[in-house]
């Protein structure tokens, strides 16, 4: 029942507000600027390879694109794997960067964040006929059940504290370098369970219920914020553009799009 309410009302959202409608009036006017924008391109729905045309598509293509037309800005897009991101970033060779990147006290001492344009928790995703374990605890008590996880990312960290007793050298955790490689590893049978945050997950489930499905309650809440080298010019014409998004249905409608509608191609 609550999922068919939210389908109706992501519908009359996006109908109300359809992407773009909103004035630019009173946002910054970047005169044309060229702003390079880079992601990692294996985030389902956030980010990732269109397998028919090549190109990189997802709701933070989609925002940042919307974005840079508020502001009168080109966006170029770049493509850098996750653990040289934040560090690329910092040095300045990309404008903003993104991959679902959650907003920390540690972080913030290498880059700086915009507002937060996306809340979520991290879920267990497990295979859709998993019935050895419905929770965290569960998994934990079973010394025989593996996790997958990325390292360096809040699932990564979020696993290691809630379901291998805090240890991080643990057999029992298997690394891989993108989610999408941990989801087809589990897929396979390969692992047991990996965490995403309620976006990722849910995407996987909506995109493939035959094979997934997400047990348990949230494991600790974060919010996702977009990437800037410290001092940016461009922190405040973005959060402008941002809260414009808000205001108007924008990021509601891109909810609807990418968390709700999209299908995982094969």
């Amino acid at each position: 029942m609550l999922r068919r309410t939210f389908l109706a009302l992501g519908a009359m959202v996006a109908m109300a507000f359809p992407l773009g409608s909103a004035s630019a009036e009173q946002l910054p006017d970047l005169k044309g600027r060229a702003i390079v924008a880079v992601t990692e391109n294996a985030y389902f729905p956030l980010n990732y390879t269109d397998p028919k045309t090549g190109q990189g598509i997802g709701w933070e293509y989609d925002a940042i694109n919307e974005i840079g037309k508020r502001l009168n800005a080109k966006i170029e897009w770049k493509v850098s794997a996750w653990d040289a991101m934040i560090q690329a970033v910092r040095d300045g060779q990309f404008d903003i960067g993104m991959d679902g990147i959650t907003i920390n006290d540690e972080r913030k001492q290498q880059i700086a964040f915009s507002d937060s344009y996306m809340v979520s928790e991290q879920f267990m995703l497990v295979r859709a006929d998993e019935k050895r374990f419905s929770d965290a605890k569960g998994f934990a008590a079973d010394a025989k059940l593996l996790v997958g996880a990325q390292p360096g990312t809040t699932n990564f960290y979020v696993a290691v504290a809630e379901l291998l007793n805090k240890d991080e050298k643990s057999p029992r955790l298997k690394l891989f370098e993108t989610f999408a490689a941990s989801a087809q590893a589990l897929k396979a049978g390969d692992i047991d369970a990996t965490l995403m945050d309620k976006t990722g997950a849910e995407g996987f489930v909506t995109a493939s219920p035959e094979s997934f499905k997400i047990v348990g309650q949230g494991l600790g809440r974060e919010e996702f914020g977009f990437i800037f080298k410290q001092g940016s010019d461009l922190i405040g014409p973005v959060n402008a553009a941002l809260a414009a998004m808000k205001a108007d249905g924008t990021l509601k409608a891109l909810d609807k799009k990418w968390l709700v509608d999209a299908k995982k191609p094969n």
